[in-house]
């Protein structure tokens, strides 16, 4: 803690500082609350991604006999061109909030190609949207995450500090103007007492 100057000016500076802390703190405080909830909501939406993509990968199980049949289900038949999202706005902090993804599916001969093969590239698009999903709400949670803990250290910097040390700022101020003040009046009597005395001596 800073040392002090022991005046009045002193005094209603800490009495600013205080006032500014505890109007601040509230804010801080709600801030913090709103922010736990929002990662707890994504935390939740992020969990119900991974139950959907879990339950088409089942689905999925029933195709992978077919998936081995040689060339005709290849990684480059789907492939994801572009990634829409928008920009939100959470208790301050900037997130991507995604909007969808655009595919390019690769050609190929309808007559050649298993009738399961059109069903199979739906199905790996809902997989792939529901990842960039994931992905998306990921760096949400991150950037929720890394504002909260700056905010949890403000709170905890004017609650458990700044408040503290500055009401024991004014506090220790006023002590000490309040014993010059005293001191002052004592002096004061004491001087008025010895001017008496000395008029008493003079008329004597």
């Amino acid at each position: 803690m800073a040392k002090i100057k022991l005046t009045k000016n002193e005094l209603k500076k800490q009495k600013d500082s205080l006032k500014m802390f505890q109007r601040y703190l509230p804010t801080l405080m709600l801030k913090k609350q709103q922010l736990q909830a929002e990662i707890r909501g994504t935390e939740i939406r992020i969990e119900e991604l991974k139950r959907e993509k879990n339950r088409i990968d089942e689905a999925f199980k029933s195709w992978i006999a077919v998936y081995g049949e040689k060339g005709v289900f290849t990684p480059d038949i789907l492939v994801i061109d572009n990634i829409r999202t928008a920009e939100g706005n959470i208790a301050g902090v900037s997130i991507p909030i995604f909007q969808g993804a655009d595919f390019t599916t690769a050609s190929y001969d309808l007559y050649r190609t298993p009738l399961w093969l059109d069903a199979a590239v739906e199905r790996m698009k809902q997989v792939l949207l529901l990842d960039l999903e994931a992905r998306t709400l990921e760096e949400q949670r991150r950037r929720l995450d890394h504002e909260l803990r700056v905010t949890t250290q403000r709170v905890n910097l004017f609650e458990k500090i700044k408040i503290p040390e500055t009401k024991n700022s004014i506090k220790k101020i006023q002590v000490y103007l309040g014993d010059q003040q005293t001191a002052a009046v004592v002096r004061g009597k004491i001087a008025k007492r010895g001017l008496a005395q000395a008029a008493g001596g003079g008329s004597a």
